[in-house]
């Protein structure tokens, strides 16, 4: 039998959780912010947690959201997920300081490729960060095919609501549910940073310019994500759906209600379905790209902290972004990830991989699968140093244009021309960014030379 739970009871909009103590933070998992995606609610806008009776447990994580998964439960996805998933998934975990009172609150959007993943996985556990006075809100959000699709036999139904984005659509429920309810757990709604790696900066780079989320959040977090990409016009993304669903027999006659009796499994199960068709353009809730908001200086401005790791590509990106975000008003900042575990060395011989730096920004090695026993003190001290920096740009005053962090370092601004955080074994400092090349192809070409 695993220990009693010693538990801890906060009230929310729609009842009494139950959290646990454990390591001397508070913890609750399998929190909904909003209602159950399933049925009549598949493909529309976020609804409302309905109240429930007595208190609540949230002890245990809801089962992620519907992915392809191997046959074999011992062996995780790509995404980081095994075992049982579940259309109903809209859940949240939440890591804080017990007895907190106005702490800062990091929302965290995980990487998957959008089709992939989960907010509950190891690597992204907030123990390190509430440990420093920072509540830690880890998502799950809509999937593939039931987060980005767009066809004919929807638009009919619901037409005072957007129409995909669905993914968007949870992550603005999810910042609403903090404005209205993070009090309840010591928080501060007015200091919120939304945070993601890979497709979950994906999430964040849109919340940069989507009206909804404007005023929810404070700061933003871009990790290998820097998807500037204009939007799919909404025929195309149609066409695409309806192309995709003729592999599996549906025909273009198909009605809302039949699409809805497809099981979320069978999404999952089909190549040409799984990853879903985004991002569309809805004239209110997305009338614009971020790409495009960001040109015309018309984004939410925020300080954004981007980078990625050297043995990935999308460092050129990074840039992209940080100079476009920081061209006026409030700063941006520049890294990039160097260090690779020495038990690590034999397979990234090219450099840290793309989610390589995620034990290190959260502090989460013996928590995260990449971790735990193999690593040694250098990585230990350098998760120390990048969380507590990560911890600090969360915590960073308003109209600050650099920061401290990491026993001394400081945290300058970027600005075309401008250098960039480089995180090597030995900690961070400055250097030249327009010196440092897109990917490891690059790096190996320039030491040839």
């Amino acid at each position: 039998m695993p220990d009693p739970i010693d538990g801890v009871e906060v009230d929310v909009d729609a009842g009494t959780l139950m959290g646990s103590r454990e390591n001397g933070v508070l913890v609750f998992r399998g929190v909904p912010y909003a209602a159950a995606p399933t049925g009549e609610n598949r493909w529309r806008a976020p609804q409302p947690v309905e109240p429930w009776a007595g208190v609540r447990a949230a002890t245990a994580h809801e089962p992620p959201c519907a992915q392809p998964v191997d046959t074999d439960t011992t062996v995780a996805n790509f995404g980081g997920v095994n075992g049982a998933q579940s259309e109903d998934c809209l859940y949240l975990t939440i890591t804080a300081p017990e007895n907190a009172q106005g702490a800062p609150v990091l929302v965290w959007f995980h990487g998957g490729a959008f089709f992939l993943g989960a907010g509950s996985l190891g690597s992204y556990d907030g123990t390190a960060n509430a440990q420093q006075g920072v509540i830690t809100v880890s998502v799950n959000y809509r999937l593939g095919a039931l987060a980005n699709f767009v066809h004919p036999a929807l638009d009919a139904q619901h037409p005072d609501e957007p129409q995909g984005n669905y993914a968007l659509q949870d992550a603005v429920a999810v910042l609403e549910w903090v404005r209205d309810n993070i009090a309840a757990f010591g928080g501060d709604a007015e200091q919120v940073t939304v945070a993601g790696q890979s497709a979950g900066g994906g999430i964040v780079v849109n919340l940069l310019s989507l009206p909804s989320a404007k005023g929810l959040f404070d700061k933003a977090i871009v990790q290998s994500g820097s998807l500037l990409l204009p939007d799919r016009p909404t025929a195309d993304a149609q066409r695409m759906a309806q192309e995709a669903l003729e592999t599996i027999g549906i025909g273009p006659d198909v009605t809302a209600d039949e699409l809805r009796s497809i099981s979320a499994q069978t999404f999952a199960a089909s190549e040409p379905l799984r990853a879903g068709f985004f991002f569309t353009p809805d004239p209110a809730f997305k009338p614009t790209s971020t790409i495009a908001a960001l040109r015309a200086g018309k984004e939410t401005d925020v300080p954004v902290l981007v980078g990625t790791n050297r043995g990935e590509k999308g460092f050129a990106a990074a840039r992209t972004l940080a100079a476009l975000a920081g061209d006026t008003g409030a700063p941006a900042f520049l890294y990039r990830f160097d260090h690779t575990p020495a038990f690590r060395a034999g397979e990234w011989g090219e450099g840290p991989i793309h989610s390589a730096e995620l034990m290190f920004t959260f502090d989460s090695i013996d928590r995260s699968s990449w971790g735990g026993e193999r690593a040694d003190a250098a990585d230990r001290a350098l998760a120390d140093r990048v969380n507590g920096c990560w911890v600090a740009f969360v915590k960073m005053a308003p109209g600050a244009k650099d920061f401290a962090c990491a026993d001394g370092f400081t945290w300058q601004a970027y600005q075309p021309g401008g250098s960039a955080a480089l995180i090597e074994t030995a900690g961070l400092r400055m250097a030249p960014a327009d010196a440092l090349p897109d990917g490891p192809e690059e790096d190996a070409t320039t030491q040839d030379e």
